[in-house]
Parts: C-alpha cells; structure tokens; sequence
C-alpha cells in the first residue's frame, strides 16, 4: 500500500528542514526524504567546515605575523592538520546530527532516508517504498562540476579536500573562482605551495576589474602563484605526481604538483530525480525552472535552494523557505524578485558584495555617483595591522537611492550589512551619511565615503 502525505520534501539542505518542520507544525502529514548527510551542503562541505578551516588557517597566518605587533613566539609556527581536521569535523558532526535529532523528533514528520524518485507526476519512489504527496518541495542541492580531461589522474573537490589530513606540498587549484580562492589562500596559509590555474584573463569575472585585481594582488602577497588565460585544460599522472596542462600564452605548458582541486563550478543534483517522468522542466545545465514563487512548471511543485539556479548560497536557499512558507501560510505574497541579491567571499580580508557591480551601472543609463576608499586611510584598520582593501558604494544621483557596494577588507562580511539593510528600508543613502559612527571602528568610514560621491563617468 503506497503511504500518501499532504507535503513531501525532498532534500535537508538549509530549505528543506525548516520548510519540513513548518509543513508538520501547520498539520500537514509530512515527510521529508534525505539519501545522505542531512543539513546538505552547508553544514557537510560548505559554509561551516570551509569557514572553519578559514578559521585555522588565519590563526596560522596571525601567529606568523605577531612581531608586526611586538610578540615573539619561540619556535616556527607548525600547523598539525590531523588536530585541525578533528576540530571542523567535531563543529559538523554537531550541526549534522542538530539537523538530524530536530526533524526525527518532529511530530507529524517522517524521515525517509533513501533517495528519492519521482516515478509519476507525483508519485516518489524512495528506496523499495513508493509514496504519494499532495505538495511536493524539491531542495537537492548541487555538487562539484567535472570538466572533461581529468579522467585519467586522481583530483580533490571542494567536498573531498575536506578529508586531508595533511598539507599538501603542492596544490594545483583549477578555477579562480569563489572555492578556488578560499582554499587557496587557507592552504597557502596552513604552509603548501598553491597555483592557481584560471581560463580567463582574471578572477571573477562577475566582480569589477578593481576588485579582481585587488583580490590577486592580496592573495600574491602571500605567496599564491596565478596562471591565467589558461586553455585545454587537462591532468595526467607521473611518477605519483599530478600533471596539469595549460597551455597558457606565458609561462611552461605544464604544472606539476603534488594535488589537484577542481574548482569548476557546481551542478545541481537533478540528473537522477526522474524529472522526465513528470512536467517539471530544467534549463540546458539542469536547474529546474520556477517563477516568481518558486513553483515548478508542475502543478504543486516548489524548487528551493541550489537546484533552482536562483542562487547558490545558504541564505537564498534559506529565504526561498521564507518566501513559499510565507505564501503557503501565512497570507504574505513573498517574491523571489524582492531578494536584493547580496554575499561574501571568504578570502581574509572578506568581500561583501550587494546589488548592483560598477559596470552594470554603467549600463544602465542611470545617473550614478560613486564613492570610493582605501582601507588603509581609516584609523581602526591600521591599529589592527588590516589596511588591505577598499570600500566602494553607487548611488541613484536622481533618487539617491543605494544601487551596490563593495567591502574589501577587514569584516566587509559583517559591514556590508548596514548597506544591505539599508536597500531593504529603501532609504535614501543621505540617512546612513548623517548617521554618527562609532569611532574607531571600520564602519565609520562609510558615512565618510558617502560624503565625497563624484559622478561616475
């Protein structure tokens, strides 16, 4: 006999619990499937480990650096990766089973731990057992993406590197993206040699050629070693090395070290879904098509988190819980568009990023003022020893409305969000200029900043 609920959700990502546990609370029979680790990418091999390893990484970094600050320390500064592997693995091992132990004491809530299948349109094979569900919320997360020419030599993703125990002597970092750059600065720190090899003619794209530059010239301080407008990438082995091809313009055709971490890019966990065997339709790289609401091309079917390419952080995937648990139940029409998109790079210093880029103000025939300034032009950056960086903001001339900012620098992760929260009020810039700041902090120089804008040429 098929077992039927009013709501199925497919995946404990960071949409995929709360939305369960909110399903089970207004009286719906619920179940919740998860085939592997429960609290997904997040918890398992993404923010919370990687920030963890940011952690040692940095104090690794700092205690070399203490005589800037007129401390000595006896002896080199070792790093024992067995005892910081331990340390990340106790901090996700308490968030996987936190995840676990809430939704297996839920009331109303099962937990299916298999994977599941969609054999119907809304019929769900999981494991031996078929169930049947009223609603159905789709929150699967992606994984690593593989290029072609690795087939023949071992590589690490951003989930396997999280196994080492040791630091290699070389690594090979293919994609100067978000992943590549975290763990190639950590790695650097925790005392590997770190190249990092990138297809295009600079890091991240997306961002201003300002910040990209900045972003490389930090990293290169400390000693990572770039390669750049890099094409037919491949691997090889030799002699228990790892060969990487590059067949770059400058420099040899070829890198050797002693291990390769793919950072390519990510993909959504859709390919064995059974998608085909309903109406739900994916884009050309397999993220599943929602509108406004998150709802599917199905009739009762949502998509959240990573798997509806709408973004590929833990606080969208949270927010698209908020915004269909809010349509659903409580009387609030939530949309996907009143996100004002906004997150960080966890390179030390961070960068806080929200709204719009430069160049897209650029395009956008607005009238735009732009503020602009160094880190090392405020007082709380240089008793700290941090000036690395920059902040910048872009205002509406007409409206004086915040259209973005950047924060490259000491806690850009955590300033950026007085900007961001200022967006969501919708309030004139003018506001967070006469605001009084508390001296000496970092923030201070945002109300500084907004008071010498120049019109964007």
């Amino acid at each position: 006999m098929m077992d039927k609920y009013d709501a199925i959700v497919i995946g404990t990502g960071q949409a995929g619990p709360s939305l369960a546990a909110r399903c089970a609370q207004e009286g719906l029979k619920t179940a919740v499937i998860e085939r592997h680790l429960f609290g997904g990418t997040c918890v398992n091999n993404g923010c919370t480990p990687t920030k963890t390893l940011v952690a040692s990484a940095r104090a690794a970094y700092m205690a070399r650096r203490m005589e800037d600050f007129g401390v000595s320390i006896d002896g080199p500064v070792i790093v024992d990766m067995e005892k910081v592997k331990a340390r990340k693995d106790a901090i996700v091992k308490e968030s996987t089973e936190g995840v676990e132990n809430w939704l297996k004491s839920t009331e109303n809530l099962t937990v299916y731990e298999e994977h599941a299948r969609f054999e119907e349109p809304k019929v769900l094979s999981v494991g031996d057992d078929q169930i049947t569900g009223d609603k159905i919320f789709i929150n699967v997360g992606g994984r690593a993406f593989i290029p072609p020419g690795f087939e023949d030599v071992d590589y690490l993703t951003n989930t396997s590197i999280m196994e080492l125990d040791e630091v290699p002597k070389h690594l090979i970092i293919v994609g100067g993206g978000y992943i590549g750059l975290e763990f190639g600065q950590m790695y650097r720190r925790f005392g590997s040699e770190v190249t990092i090899v990138e297809q295009g003619e600079r890091l991240l794209p997306k961002e201003d050629e300002d910040i990209s530059e900045a972003i490389q010239d930090i990293l290169e301080d400390e000693g990572v070693n770039f390669r750049f407008n890099a094409e037919c990438i491949g691997g090889s082995k030799n002699n228990g090395q790892v060969v990487v091809e590059v067949n770059c313009n400058d420099g040899p055709p070829k890198i050797t070290g002693s291990h390769l971490l793919l950072a390519t890019g990510r993909r959504p966990n859709t390919d064995d879904l059974g998608l085909e065997n309903t109406s739900i339709k994916t884009d050309d790289r397999g993220f599943i098509q929602v509108d406004d609401q998150l709802q599917t091309t199905a009739d009762d079917v949502w998509a959240l988190g990573d798997c509806n390419g709408e973004g590929a952080f833990t606080h969208t995937a949270y927010n698209d819980f908020e915004i269909v648990a809010a349509n659903l139940f409580d009387d609030n029409p939530r949309r996907l568009s009143d996100r004002i998109m906004c997150y960080a790079l966890y390179i030390d210093p961070a960068l806080g990023r929200v709204g719009m880029t430069e160049s897209q103000a650029r395009a956008s025939d607005r009238n735009v003022l732009i503020g602009k300034r160094a880190m090392d032009h405020i007082a709380r950056s240089k008793e700290k020893g941090e000036t690395k960086g920059f902040m910048k903001i872009l205002i509406d001339a007409d409206t004086e409305k915040i259209l973005g900012a950047a924060i490259l620098g000491i806690e850009g992760d955590e300033i950026i969000h007085s900007l961001i929260d200022m967006m969501y009020a919708d309030e004139p810039y003018t506001t967070i200029r006469d605001a009084v700041h508390i001296h000496p902090t970092v923030s201070e120089l945002i109300p500084t900043m907004l008071e010498n804008l120049e019109h964007l040429d």
